[in-house]
């Protein structure tokens, strides 16, 4: 059998092709910071410790012992490793910060209402103090509707507890 010159040719022209492509599918695989493996045909981040590397085009390392010390420098043990969540897991997470943001804008809400009202109360404290600073008479309405005028000893009380309202106001 005679191997003609466009035999070889081909033939090594596929040979060089197919170890082309073996290198076009070179991979890295690593362990990341939780424990999960990591292929990808990019390397690593900088982040990722040499030893957690397990795999580089044309380098094969041994997989990191699964249980090491934080003393050692190496990973913590697999089992201690905090699991991924499950979605069910997550969208209880989920859940329980969307009920907490609902509660703190709720208090929010709250003190907002609550300072508002401090300021229209102070504001009518201060409009009372000038009422009863004008000397004007007062009258006011008792529980059965009849009509009365403050005395000079009611209108010192009356004075004197609206200053205590409005210093609170400061």
């Amino acid at each position: 059998m005679k191997l003609h010159f466009p035999t070889i040719r081909t033939l090594f022209l596929g040979l060089l092709l197919s170890s082309a492509g073996s290198l076009a599918i070179a991979q890295y695989v690593w362990v990341d910071g939780k424990g999960v493996k990591q292929y990808s045909d990019v390397p690593p981040p900088a982040s990722i410790p040499r030893s957690q590397i397990l795999k580089e085009p044309g380098v094969t390392r041994a997989a990191p012992p699964a249980a090491t010390t934080p003393a050692e420098g190496g990973a913590v043990d697999a089992a201690k490793a905090p699991a991924p969540l499950t979605t069910a897991e997550r969208n209880a997470d989920f859940q329980k910060r969307k009920l907490e943001q609902a509660d703190s804008d709720k208090k929010a809400a709250d003190k907002a209402k609550q300072l508002a009202d401090k300021a229209a109360n102070c504001e009518k404290a201060r409009s009372y103090a000038r009422t009863l600073d004008d000397g004007v008479r007062i009258s006011t309405t008792d529980k059965n509707g009849e009509r009365s005028i403050l005395s000079d000893e009611q209108r010192a009380t009356e004075v004197k507890n609206t200053q205590r309202v409005i210093s609170d106001c400061k």
